[in-house]
């Protein structure tokens, strides 16, 4: 098993994960990861980016995940939310943040991310 945090934000990192739209990014995300038999150990979604930490198979790489999570969210909120697609020419950025939980303890990254709800 691996952990990893993962950061990620919209497009020109527009504000537009919000109300509906975030509650239907963390319900798509919490069944993709139930599909997959990945954990969530911590998500706080704010209006411009995410900060996803996770536990994940050795076999799957920590940008197949972030592929996933970034492609069935992309194609899912912008066919449910139409607005996405006239403000946005695509739903995320093409870069990412990932590190694995080895080099800082997986209770201070939880704690971090637990921290970035508040804001």
């Amino acid at each position: 098993m691996c952990i990893a945090h993962i950061v990620f934000c919209p497009k020109y990192r527009r504000p537009v994960l919000v109300g509906k739209v975030r509650e239907r990014f963390e319900q798509i995300v919490k069944n993709l990861t139930h599909e997959r038999q990945w954990d969530i150990l911590e998500m706080a979604v704010q209006p411009d980016h995410v900060h996803i930490f996770i536990r994940f198979n050795a076999d799957d790489s920590p940008h197949k995940v972030v592929k996933a999570i970034k492609g069935k969210t992309s194609n899912q909120l912008r066919k449910e939310f139409p607005e996405l697609v006239t403000k946005l020419p695509t739903l995320w950025t093409r870069s990412y943040f990932v590190a694995t939980a080895g080099n800082v303890s997986q209770e201070a990254i939880q704690r971090y991310i637990e921290e970035q709800k508040g804001k």
